[in-house]
């Protein structure tokens, strides 16, 4: 069950003395960046999908739901994948697929369609997790934090850069250009990967089914995956929380932004990706007790000057830049504590920690439309502080367990 990488003497080796080659590490983090940029392209464009579509405000608000529950179910049925395929192989296919299913985006001109197209992309650029544990087990055992750190930086600035990219092309050519220019980028992206990637065969030993049944084992068995997949519910249902509605709130007034500014308030958040590295040196150095507390802090506070945005520009900038600061520092302290756990099934904790993380967002999202819609801005921050909140919580509990129970070291490092 040790994993493997299968050399090709065409290619040049993915590590130098036992340490992955900088260079991969780099392509790992664009491509990773640009396949989970799939599923956020559109948050930018709910307005004007909104008039275009001749749709209702909460069903424009429901295709980033309906994206993350389609990437949710590729986090349980396609992720794990990886611990049974070859990963160079599988990880094309999946960019592939992710790029036929943004033509199909493209190409769709009713709610029905628009939806169908989500959820498929959100399916297939499942591909970005998959390369994610791909650089965890290319990586030596110190410098994974950093490695993954970066990789993840790179999953971020997708993320939010999407959303500039998103607006002004679609101020340029509407918003199916924005999924054509995707598409290439994704095709483009696919032929990187064959060219350059390292065969890796991570070698389960299981059929699908019992491949299937063994995450929800790893998660039974490991205590430390559960609290992590816990914390990754806060963050990331926090994060969605802001950027499903940010949208509205900007189109509207005082502000009455164009798509294009609208699309700008991503390389606000982007400062978030600085997290990425210093979480990840403070995770190979032992701090993930100290980093998961400060942010999770951050994460709730953040929601303060996010609130006085409704009316100041500044609060806003700066409650959006704490806000991805502390989403990012939570989320590479949990996968640094998860991906100690069992080496040889790296792609299955992936899917399990994922897939609790992505349906921790798409519950932001759900309950995001919602406030806004019903209740405005000030109930969409209240909504956002609740998932910090929940997380200072879990986060003082785990201390006090860890005190009470100094002999468990697995919880008294996750807490």
């Amino acid at each position: 069950m040790t994993p493997t990488a299968i050399g090709d003497p065409a290619r040049p080796a993915p590590a130098v003395d036992g340490r992955i080659d900088r260079a991969l590490v780099v392509l790992l983090a664009v491509t990773t960046g640009l396949a989970v940029a799939s599923n956020y392209y559109v948050q930018p464009l709910l307005a004007r999908l909104q008039t275009d579509l001749h749709l209702h405000g909460t069903t424009a608000g429901l295709i980033v739901t309906v994206s993350q529950f389609g990437y949710v179910l590729g986090l349980i049925f396609v992720l794990p994948l990886g611990d049974l395929f070859e990963r160079r192989r599988l990880i094309v296919v999946l960019a592939v697929g992710t790029a036929l299913a943004l033509v199909g985006f493209a190409l769709s001109r009713s709610a029905a369609e628009v939806m169908i197209a989500a959820a498929f992309v959100g399916l297939l650029s499942v591909v970005a997790q998959v390369l994610v544990p791909f650089a965890a087990s290319l990586a030596h055992d110190d410098e994974r934090g950093k490695v993954v750190g970066t990789v993840m930086g790179g999953l971020l600035l997708g993320i939010l850069v999407a959303r500039t990219v998103a607006g002004y092309l679609a101020e340029l050519g509407g918003w199916p250009t924005v999924f054509w220019v995707a598409a290439g980028l994704m095709l483009v992206s696919a032929l990187a990967l064959r060219l350059r990637l390292p065969r890796f065969h991570a070698q389960a030993g299981l059929s699908y089914p019992r491949l299937l049944a063994s995450t929800l084992a790893l998660v039974r068995d490991e205590p430390v995956l559960r609290l992590r997949m816990i914390y990754g519910v806060m963050s990331f249902g926090a994060f969605s929380v802001l950027w499903t509605s940010i949208a509205f709130l900007l189109a509207g007034a005082p502000y009455h932004y164009s798509t294009g500014t609208i699309g700008l308030f991503g390389l606000i958040g982007a400062a978030g990706a600085l997290a990425a590295n210093a979480a990840g040196r403070l995770a190979d150095a032992g701090h993930e007790r100290f980093t998961t507390g400060a942010t999770a802090v951050l994460l709730c506070l953040s929601w303060w000057p996010v609130a006085l945005g409704k009316h100041s520009l500044l609060a806003l900038i700066i409650g959006v830049i704490v806000l991805d600061l502390a989403v990012q520092g939570l989320h590479i302290s949990n996968q640094s504590q998860i991906y100690r756990l069992r080496p040889e099934a790296r792609a299955r904790i992936t899917s399990a920690y994922m897939t609790a993380y992505f349906t921790g967002g798409a519950a932001g999202s759900a309950l995001s439309t919602a406030a806004y819609v019903h209740s405005g801005w000030m109930a969409v921050c209240l909504v956002g502080a609740g998932f910090g909140a929940l997380a200072i919580v879990l986060w003082v509990v785990g201390l006090l367990f860890a005190k009470r129970s100094p002999s468990t070291p697995s919880m008294a490092v996750s807490a």
